[in-house]
């Protein structure tokens, strides 16, 4: 969880820092890093492949798997980085055809150019975190997280505000903090946990370029990325159609979305910790073991949402207050926390659901329940709302807590499904 909310403060402190600049780069910085994300969703998805692959390999004290399976999350990483960046280089005309702010599309074009060089590190970190992690060794990555969003708010002061001799750049300023800070990242992580890292990394086992065991985890993979790309997409398609509305119901959107987020990243944690456990007892052999991890996960997820949800309804102005003091986007802001606050539950047990389902090896039926609830009944609903019944921001919204409740429940149902059946380890090799 610590480690997800340092993420997470990543962008929550660019969000914030660059808002004393404006509105319009509150907006900027908010359809960049939907642009970023919808390039490298995909590819993060697939890397969560290790999470099933390595901890079932840790379960069943299977070091030489251990070692293939770090190795091709580093193959992948290489790979993956290629079209993702090529994306993020060909996207800025969609801005103009999906009709952004022209204040905007300027400052989002900078900001998403700037992105490029992160790209790699940005995959190569999630190989070696979801590796460790699912090793059960989580030290180094929170040590390194903590120091990157030191690294983080100090590039942010220096090139937003053109402090200690450097121009002041703007949103192009916390571009470069936040390429610079994903190669820190990466960087201090291998150094600090190379004394876990080497002997899985050192020899390089040549079976790891082997095509068709790299080929099996993509196909576990692959279903992650495409549910984790379509929930995605949900909320950026959200962020597009609040900017047909404006720019300051965007610069609220964001906000508010930035709130609900730091907040998501709580059960997310919980989320990847039931994955963990539970394949660590599907290599074990011990399915009671898992089905006990599986629920108390879910408990854990929807428990804590509870709290965060219920700041959301109370007190929104003054999180808004944290972000902004432009009163057109806290107003939006304001209306749009406490749906935040209804679809807090719903969102938190779906993390959970997804990730304990991910320590089985699961992830094709997962991704259908997404595709049915966002966007079967989710997007449609609010965009609905939205627009041919006036109901703006507040309709947008309205739809994301109804695809998300649909979610959470279709995932719960598999669960019992699910871990009632045996529990066999996921092979790649074979």
């Amino acid at each position: 969880m610590a480690v997800n909310l340092g993420q997470m403060m990543m962008s929550v402190v660019d969000t914030i820092m660059v808002g004393r600049v404006s509105a319009a780069a509150i907006g900027a910085v908010a359809i960049g890093t939907l642009f970023f994300f919808a390039a490298a969703i995909s590819g993060e998805g697939i890397l969560l492949a290790l999470d099933p692959v390595i901890s079932q390999a840790v379960g069943a004290r299977d070091v030489p798997a251990q070692a293939r399976g770090i190795q091709r999350g580093v193959v992948l990483s290489l790979v993956l980085a290629v079209p993702s960046a090529a994306f993020l280089y060909l996207s800025p005309p969609l801005m103009v055809a999906l009709q952004q702010p022209a204040d905007v599309i300027p400052l989002a074009k900078s900001y998403i150019w700037i992105l490029i060089p992160s790209v790699l590190p940005f995959f190569l970190f999630i190989a070696l975190r979801q590796s460790l992690q699912a090793m059960g060794k989580v030290r180094p990555v929170l040590l390194t997280m903590l120091a990157a969003n030191v690294v983080n708010i100090a590039l942010n002061w220096t090139l937003i505000f053109g402090n200690l001799g450097f121009p002041a750049m703007g949103v192009a300023g916390s571009a470069w903090a936040t390429t610079l800070s994903r190669w820190f990242m990466v960087a201090a992580l291998a150094v600090v946990a190379w004394p876990l890292l080497r002997p899985l990394l050192r020899p390089w086992r040549p079976e790891s370029r082997t095509l068709a065991p790299l080929l099996r985890m993509v196909r576990i993979g692959l279903p992650i990325g495409g549910q984790r790309m379509m929930e995605y997409l949900t909320f950026g398609i959200t962020a597009l159609a609040m900017g047909w509305i404006g720019t300051t119901a965007l610069a609220g959107h964001q906000i508010a979305l930035n709130l609900a987020a730091v907040s998501y990243m709580i059960p997310l944690g919980i989320g990847g910790a039931g994955s963990v456990l539970v394949g660590h007892a599907v290599g074990a052999d011990a399915p009671d073991a898992a089905r006990r991890y599986a629920h108390l996960a879910l408990f854990l997820g929807g428990g804590v949402m509870l709290l965060g949800g219920g700041l959301f309804i109370t007190v929104p102005d003054l999180l808004a207050r944290l972000y902004t003091s432009d009163a057109g986007a806290m107003a939006v802001a304001v209306l749009l926390l406490p749906l935040a606050g209804v679809f807090a539950v719903f969102d938190g047990v779906q993390a959970v659901g997804l990730g304990v389902l991910r320590g089985l090896g699961d992830t094709k039926i997962p991704m259908i329940i997404n595709l049915v609830g966002f966007w079967g009944i989710g997007l449609p609903t609010g965009f609905l709302l939205a627009f041919h019944f006036d109901q703006g921001a507040t309709g947008l919204w309205w739809g994301l807590v109804m695809g998300l409740a649909i979610v959470a429940v279709l995932l719960v149902y598999r669960i019992k499904v699910r871990f009632a059946q045996d529990m066999p380890r996921v092979m790649v090799d074979h």
